[in-house]
């Protein structure tokens, strides 16, 4: 009967050997199925949104006179985070007035320079922003050469179908002069 000799550093680097490719079998096993959770998991984080506002029924073409003055509404939509959906909560609020030939005007009732909510003072004809005393003409224009609002009030989208009128509802970056959506 004839013996075979190994030596004894051999069967240290065998074992060696075999110790690493039951690791990285495992370790590549475990991967593909967490890879697929952490994609699973992480999809409503790494969606983009659409862009370009959402087009929201704002209120009746009536309840907006004609007088010229603006009337605040509150925007209302779906609101989706990244895993949950809220159904028909505010999301933001609007100025509207109507314009001659039956124009309807739609001003974001977010400060541009802050982010503060606008007022409409009816004694001054204006738009005031509380926080800094920023004030805008009724077209959203800055009144006031000294005010720290870097743009004017942000104009929006709408459309009137039928009785009813849409606003295309966005909110843009606070404190810069461009007007970039947030």
């Amino acid at each position: 009967m004839m013996h075979s000799f190994v030596p004894e550093e051999a069967c240290g680097r065998r074992e060696f050997f075999k110790k690493i490719a039951a690791v990285l079998s495992g370790a590549a096993a475990a991967v593909v199925p967490i890879a697929g959770s952490l994609t699973i998991l992480l999809a409503p984080l790494l969606r983009k949104s659409a862009g370009g506002g959402l087009l929201v029924r704002v209120t009746s073409l009536e309840a907006v006179p004609a007088d010229g003055v603006p009337r605040k509404f509150p925007v209302l939509a779906d609101r989706t985070d990244a895993w949950n959906k809220y159904p028909h909560v505010p999301v933001g609020a609007v100025y509207l007035r109507r314009t001659g030939g039956g124009v309807v005007e739609a001003l974001n009732a977010v400060c541009p320079h802050a982010g503060g909510f606008v007022d409409y003072v009816a004694q001054a004809n204006c738009f005031i922003c509380p926080l800094h005393n920023s004030r805008f003409a009724l077209n959203g224009t800055i009144q006031d050469p000294k005010s720290p609002a870097a743009r004017a009030m942000d104009s929006l989208p709408v459309e009137i179908r039928g009785d009813e009128i849409w606003v295309r509802f966005e909110n843009f970056q606070a404190g810069i002069a461009k007007k970039v959506p947030a």
